[in-house]
C-alpha cells in the first residue's frame, strides 16, 4: 500500500507541470487612458472636478467597440459623460499630440480621435501590443473653439475598447 500511494504522488508530481501549461491562459489586463492634454477621468484622479468611482480608477473605462460615450456605456463611471461638470478645457494647436498613459498594455488594432461628429484621425497599429506611453500626432483640420474629443483605443484580440474624453479649445 505505502508503495503504491508514493507511485501515486511521483505520477501526479510528473503530471502537474504538464497540466499547468496546458490549461488556458488568462487574457491579459489592458487599461489606459489620455494623460496629457489632461482627459475627463485624468481630472477627476487628480482630483480637479469631483467625480466618483473614476476618481480611482482612471484607467478602467472599457466597453465594447462602437460606442461615443465618454464612459464607455459604464454606468460606474457616467459621472464623465455629464458635460456640465465644470471640465477643464485645455487649450490646444490645431496639431496636437495626445499622450496615453497604459497601466497594463494589450494587443490594438487601432486608435480613433472623433471631434465636431466626425473622425479626425485613426492610427492603426496591426494587432502590436503598446509600450507604456502612446503619442499620437492629431490634425484637427478646420475645427477651432471648443471641441470634445472622443479617443478609442480598440484592443486587438477582444471586442472591447478603451474610451476618453479630453476637453479642449482649438487655436485658443
Amino acid at each position: 500500500m505505502h508503495a503504491s500511494r508514493k507511485a501515486a504522488a511521483l505520477m501526479g508530481a510528473a503530471l502537474a507541470p504538464v497540466i499547468a501549461v496546458s490549461l488556458p491562459a488568462g487574457s491579459a489586463s489592458a487599461h489606459g487612458y489620455i494623460s496629457d492634454p489632461p482627459s475627463r477621468q485624468a481630472q477627476c484622479a487628480a482630483r480637479t472636478v469631483s467625480c466618483g468611482d473614476i476618481t480611482y480608477e482612471p484607467q478602467s473605462v472599457e466597453g465594447p467597440k462602437g460606442l461615443t460615450g465618454c464612459s464607455g456605456g459604464n454606468s460606474r463611471f457616467s459621472d464623465l459623460d455629464d458635460d456640465s461638470r465644470g471640465w477643464t478645457v485645455t487649450p490646444v494647436q490645431k496639431n496636437t499630440t495626445f499622450s496615453w498613459k497604459l497601466t497594463a498594455r494589450h494587443s490594438t488594432s487601432t486608435w480613433e480621435y472623433y471631434a465636431g461628429g466626425q473622425r479626425i484621425a485613426v492610427f492603426d497599429d496591426g494587432g502590436a501590443q503598446p509600450g507604456e506611453v502612446v503619442n499620437h500626432p492629431v490634425d484637427f483640420g478646420g475645427l477651432t473653439g471648443r471641441q470634445k474629443v472622443l479617443a478609442v483605443w480598440n484592443v486587438a484580440d477582444t471586442g472591447n475598447a478603451f474610451y476618453a474624453c479630453i476637453d479642449v479649445n482649438v487655436g485658443g
